[in-house]
């Protein structure tokens, strides 16, 4: 039933509770559009009974959903995210939790991409109950069918460093301030086209800052513009995208929007997708936006790094594990990349320093992820397989690439009780190669495209490359405000390479240990409502012995952040 998730009520808010036979419920459905994307209950059309249909409103915790389906303060039914108590378009088994499994990111009233959410049941005028709501739904015909659906996203965002990346960043005490706004248009030209185009702009100050390059500091420009055609085939929801736009189709430990920072990863080119009731699939070829030009409305395109693959996700039929009926997904992916210049470089390890060889790199990601709830029980598991080559610039030699990381969590919920708990482990290996050698195969595990910064650890100190890490998680949530508390203890996988922040190795050559530190964090996050969304991090990274003796330095770290959007 919609109140319900995985079998518990959710108790969230005031239930209203309706009384209606069979056949109005297979009406209501029909009204939707039925069709295999609508997954009506399965019970016989040939009796008539009374039953109790459950609808409670969306948690306004989930304005605001984050990446991955683990740890979100509250569970979510199906019906509960479709419009017009949800914002997910109609998205069969994919409407689960967030509706990550869709391909498009975490959907909620507002979610991470404007263009992913469903405004259209605003046609009906009755089932509007928000300010901004005529700016989500503007008509531009009598028929209704052509519409206009604005955005804006602005997010303030202040945070301390007693020592910036374990102080190798010369600038301890720093206090930054930056603002970014992103503004979009999302039009819609009948059943099967829609243009949508965004602006971004980000501004940056504080008392001891560094880095404050095109990554925060943007005058406005052009973030995203695309096209897209949609079809209805079977029943197989096709589109074609073509343009600038975001793309998030891919576990957020390996790929997602670089959110830390000010200006957003966009890229550029064709994507083409399909959603079937239980299975999906996405091809997709891009290069990425340059964003170094300081210009008004000059951002070009960075020929120098391209992405490109293909990605399929199984609705996997539910399942018994003893009392637990899990539904989980399984997603197969082709993810390709290439990089120059400086993102593609490989560090050389020597007894007096760590110095970068720049040049090519090409690199083929083979994996699966396997994720999934139950009543109690969720879990994730992630194999990821890195095979490709490295050319030196200046040079003709080729070296194999060969790496490998692998990404597990597990944990115990109880939405039934008094803040709803989750207890869980996070474990994840990122294979690391022998950098001292200038030759033979590159084992080093790359993750260059802004993987989910609070995947690992809040600061940022530490990076997906040559490391093992475990870390206890604990989840709660009470009305309006979740806390989320994690302590990952980090090894190298290997003494034979560096230490690695989230954009580089660090110049410690002198550490030879593998035991790295201690990052004790918590996320405290307050859905003061539909608009706006308050968080509040702080961390400590503890360096182990060692690696202070090398040089390194252990330090605070807080991050606050506020939230608009319509």
């Amino acid at each position: 039933m919609a109140g319900h998730s995985n079998g518990l009520f959710l108790p969230l808010s005031p239930v209203v509770k309706t009384r209606i036979t069979l056949k109005m419920t297979l009406a209501c459905l029909a009204g939707f559009g039925s069709s295999a994307l609508s997954a009506p209950p399965d019970v016989s059309a040939s009796k008539e009974e009374r039953i109790k249909v459950h609808h409670a409103e969306r948690p306004e915790i989930q304005n605001f959903p984050h990446a991955g389906f683990l740890e979100q303060p509250r569970r979510l039914t199906s019906r509960q995210n479709i419009a017009p108590i949800g914002r997910q378009p109609r998205w069969g088994g994919f409407n689960r939790g967030n509706g990550e499994g869709a391909g498009f990111g975490p959907v909620g009233r507002y979610g991470v991409a404007p263009w992913a959410e469903d405004w259209s049941y605003l046609r009906n005028q009755s089932h509007r109950d928000d300010f901004f709501d005529p700016l989500k739904f503007i008509v531009l015909n009598n028929e209704r069918t052509i519409w206009l659906s604005l955005s804006e996203r602005t997010r303030l965002r202040n945070w301390y460093n007693d020592y910036p990346m374990l102080g190798t960043i010369p600038h301890p005490g720093s206090g930054r301030f930056v603002t970014r706004n992103m503004f979009g248009a999302d039009l819609h030209l009948g059943e099967h086209w829609r243009i949508f185009g965004q602006l971004v702009n980000g501004t940056a100050a504080g008392w001891n800052g560094y880095s404050y390059g095109s990554t925060y500091r943007k005058r406005l420009d052009l973030h995203q513009a695309f096209i897209e055609y949609k079809q209805t085939i079977g029943t197989a929801k096709t589109g074609l995208m073509f343009g600038r736009q975001q793309f998030l189709d891919a576990p957020s430990y390996v790929l997602y929007d670089r959110e830390p920072p000010n200006i957003q990863i966009t890229w550029n080119g064709p994507r083409a997708y399909a959603i079937l009731p239980h299975v999906r699939f996405d091809l997709y070829d891009f290069v990425a936006t340059n964003i170094a030009p300081r210009a008004m409305f000059h951002d070009t395109q960075d020929w120098n790094t391209r992405l490109y693959g293909f990605n399929t996700t199984f609705d996997v039929p539910a399942f018994h594990l003893g009392q637990q009926r899990i539904q989980s997904y399984l997603d197969l992916f082709w993810i390709g990349f290439h990089l120059g210049g400086k993102t593609g470089s490989v560090p050389v390890l020597s007894s007096t320093a760590v110095k970068s060889v720049t040049g090519a790199t090409n690199r083929n990601n083979l994996g699966f992820r396997w994720y999934g709830t139950a009543q109690q029980l969720e879990y994730a598991l992630g194999v990821l397989w890195q095979q490709g080559n490295f050319t030196p610039y200046g040079t003709t030699a080729r070296r194999q690439v060969s790496a490998y990381s692998v990404n597990t969590t597990v944990g115990y919920r109880r939405s039934d009780l008094l803040f709803k708990p989750f207890f869980g482990i996070q474990t994840d290996v990122y294979s690391g190669g022998n950098e001292r050698h200038r030759t033979g195969t590159v084992g080093t595990y790359s993750a260059p495209f802004a993987p989910q910064n609070p995947y690992l650890d809040y600061t940022g100190y530490i990076g997906a490359a040559n490391l093992i890490n475990l870390s206890p998680i604990l989840v709660g949530s009470y009305g309006k405000i979740s806390l989320r508390v994690k302590a990952p203890i980090l090894w190298r996988q290997t003494t034979q390479a560096s230490v690695y922040s989230i954009t580089s190795a660090y110049n410690f050559p002198k550490f030879r240990s593998h035991f790295v530190g201690v990052a004790p964090n918590g996320l405290l996050t307050w859905a003061i409502n539909r608009h706006w969304n308050w968080t509040h991090v702080v961390a400590w990274f503890a360096a182990s012995h060692d690696l202070k003796n090398a040089g390194a330095k252990s330090g605070l770290y807080y991050q606050s952040s506020l939230s608009f959007a319509f």
